[in-house]
């Protein structure tokens, strides 16, 4: 079977529920390797709820249909407070990448509660500001930007991640909407560590199958690079 865009591979699936110290439940899905201990996890934040985004999104809805089949991942991902899914509605108003701090700390705490592994935080777009913002506040490896627009995103955020001993990985598109790479070399250059990945003829949303590939294949040379490359059959 060709893996492609409506393919879910076989996992262990769970609907879980987060709840905030703010007071809020928020819905969402966390899916493991079906026969094995996942070697690392991604918590995923999704695009900004206002335009559209929420867990299914489709980068993070194939990164849990396929990453812990092809690379033994844990993949939590769930709608940020007031964003409704076919999964459900997380309760609360969009917080304008504020109050979402809350929305991480609950995820990071379930992470916690199942002790999974070596958490990654994956963001993209709106996701991405979200995470380094308020990533460094919680025990993770480092953080993959997927389109990372910085426009919530100050300096003093962005320069906090400094030495901080977490990697920094920016998956930047050529023909992004918000931030090109030559923009993006400039305002991260206050990380020197940062890890800068240019994708040629790539945009902000990373529309069609070899755009997702692409991204699902920076994912995992991050996270688990014993896993590639990524097969385009699945014959389990």
């Amino acid at each position: 079977m060709e893996i492609r865009s409506g393919v879910e591979l076989p996992a262990r699936r769970e609907d879980i529920e987060l709840h905030t110290t703010d007071g809020l439940t928020l819905v969402g899905e966390l899916s493991l390797p079906l026969e094995r201990d996942p070697v690392a996890t991604i918590v995923c934040l999704h695009p900004l709820p206002t335009g559209g985004g929420f867990m299914d999104s489709h980068i993070i809805r194939k990164a849990a249909a396929r990453l812990p089949a092809l690379a033994d991942l844990a993949v939590l991902r769930f709608n940020f407070r007031g964003v409704t899914s076919p999964r459900g509605r997380s309760e609360g108003a969009f917080g304008h990448g504020i109050d979402e701090r809350h929305d991480l700390a609950a995820a990071m705490d379930l992470v916690r509660e199942r002790m999974l592994p070596t958490p990654w935080l994956v963001g993209w777009s709106f996701g991405t500001e979200v995470a380094l913002a308020w990533g460094l506040e919680h025990p993770i490896a480092g953080a993959i930007l997927l389109s990372p627009p910085l426009k919530r995103t100050s300096n003093e955020q962005l320069s906090a991640w400094a030495g901080s001993g977490r990697r920094l990985v920016a998956v930047v598109p050529e023909f992004d909407d918000y931030l090109r790479p030559d923009e993006a070399r400039e305002r991260f250059a206050i990380v020197p560590e940062t890890e800068l990945v240019l994708v040629a003829d790539g945009k902000h949303l990373w529309v069609g199958e070899v755009q997702t590939r692409r991204v699902l294949t920076e994912i995992v040379r991050v996270v688990n690079p014993s896993a590639l490359p990524l097969p385009t059959e699945w014959n389990g």
